[in-house]
């Protein structure tokens, strides 16, 4: 609750701020359009403080199904983040803004965003451009092949260290662990866990950062996320700069990870990218590598132990892999292949506790849209639960039902925990092998319950266990 009292110190500093302004503004002739129905909430804040007090409260959907059946169900208008936005919704809203990257909408983060990650603003698109060119080779499924194993072997480490033995554990934390310290190997070849640890603790603050409301105190979420990013990206300049040291004496490859591979590449005019460029993008890849699937594994403990037909389902599966290999063989590219039903559970794990809730564009020009006109410059936001959570696209929404990706799986557009369009997450595949990993490791090895049988679930940013789900666990005799 102190985020939320933070907010709140916020808005009225903005409300003061800006008293002056209000009571002087003068509106600009209206010219004669149909906006999307909606309200815009408070002076110049918005309802930005609602549309988060609803993911702390655990129902991040109210927002967006609020004002869905009071206004439209296709698009609404709002004013989030201290902009103008329109809330597109529903598959045909999905498809639209997917199908649309720039050509009427464009990529656009809160200031927030722009000053916890300085090269994500304007003058560094053409770097972002060149930057999600780069890495479909690195993520690719045929370039991942290799890292199975180095992922089976992380994962083993970690069950090691933080579970066997143990009586009683707290899965949130640990599966943070899990996910960070394999993003730390595959991205910059670091896995000694004191300096992964060292390295992990601010990005907390980084994540909460992210999408709270922009304003620069002390003690804000804000500040606390950016100087969280400061930190880390010292770090990782002087990891950079080592690397380049490394190469140049032939004690590290150009293939090992996907640093070296940033520092070899270069754009059509032969131009390498800068060392805090590299940081930077390294530091949005922890993130995005971190935060999201920590979240996704978390959930599948919850729901694996609240499920136990789910769980022998995916016990079998993954016993049958287990049986297949030699003592002290490691997992394959075929082995995970195999394990469709045990991600036909993460699917629906990830439709259920989406840990991208939604993304932001820009309008790059007026439009039309349903019947409304979209002004240039306005914010448009997609939300996974329009959909997700939608008895129109997934009958009987709240029930756990993994057979709802067996064949052709969801229509177009409905299931977007990964995004959509050319922005779609290009590290999906990624997402994919580490949370199959992680599920063998854990099945094969125990079962577990709840400890807090009606633990509360919030969402700041992303989905995550009040208590971080303690559970207790009992091994398999082997």
């Amino acid at each position: 609750m102190d985020i939320f009292y933070a907010s709140l110190l916020s808005l009225f500093v903005i409300l003061v701020s800006f008293s002056l302004h209000l009571l002087f503004y003068k509106s600009k002739p209206s010219v004669e359009r149909k906006l999307p129905p909606g309200q815009t909430g408070w002076p110049v804040i918005g309802e930005s403080i609602e549309f988060l007090s609803t993911g702390w409260k655990g129902h991040p959907e109210k927002f967006i199904f609020d004002r869905m059946a009071k206004f439209s169900p296709q698009v609404f208008k709002t004013s989030l983040m201290l902009e103008d936005a329109a809330v597109f919704c529903g598959s045909a809203g999905n498809k639209f803004l997917f199908s649309n990257e720039n050509k009427l909408v464009q990529a656009w983060w809160p200031s927030s965003v722009d000053k916890i990650f300085p090269s994500s603003n304007q003058k560094s698109k053409i770097e972002a451009i060149k930057m999600r060119k780069m890495l479909p080779n690195f993520f690719k499924p045929e370039a991942l092949h290799r890292y199975v194993p180095i992922m089976d072997m992380v994962t083993q480490k970690h069950f090691e260290n933080g579970w066997e033995g143990k009586d009683q554990i707290v899965t949130y934390e640990l599966t943070k662990n899990f996910t960070f310290w394999l993003a730390c190997k595959i991205f910059v070849s670091i896995d000694e866990p004191e300096r992964v640890k060292y390295l992990s603790g601010p990005f907390e603050s980084i994540a909460l950062g992210i999408l709270s409301i922009p304003i620069d105190l002390p003690g804000t979420p804000f500040r606390r996320g950016i100087n969280a990013a400061n930190f880390v990206r010292k770090e990782l300049v002087a990891i950079v700069k080592q690397r380049k040291i490394d190469l140049a004496e032939g004690k590290a490859s150009a293939t090992q990870d996907i640093l070296s591979h940033m520092l070899y590449f270069s754009d059509e005019d032969g131009k390498f990218m800068e060392e805090y460029d590299i940081a930077d993008k390294i530091l949005g890849l922890l993130i995005g590598g971190h935060d999201t699937a920590s979240s996704a594994c978390a959930f599948i403990v919850k729901y694996l132990a609240e499920l136990p037909e789910i769980y022998e389902g995916v016990y079998k599966e993954q016993m049958e892999i287990a049986k297949s290999k030699a003592s002290g063989e490691l997992l394959k590219w075929e082995d995970v292949s195999k394990m469709k039903y045990s991600w036909n559970v993460a699917c629906e794990v990830l439709r259920l506790a989406p840990p991208l809730q939604g993304a932001f564009r820009e309008a790059l020009t007026d439009f039309m849209y349903n019947g409304y006109s979209i002004p240039k410059g306005w914010k448009l936001y997609w939300s996974a639960n329009s959909t997700h959570k939608n008895p129109e696209f997934f009958p009987e929404p709240r029930k756990f039902d993994p057979s709802r990706f067996d064949g052709k799986g969801p229509a177009p557009y409905t299931f977007v925990p990964f995004g959509g369009g050319p922005r779609m997450c290009p590290g999906k595949e990624y997402a994919r092998l580490e949370i199959l990993v992680f599920m063998h490791h854990l099945v094969t090895k125990f079962k577990w319950e709840k400890v807090i049988p009606d633990e509360q679930i919030i969402v700041n940013p992303m989905p995550s266990p009040a208590n971080g789900l303690p559970i207790r666990l009992y091994p398999h005799n082997v």
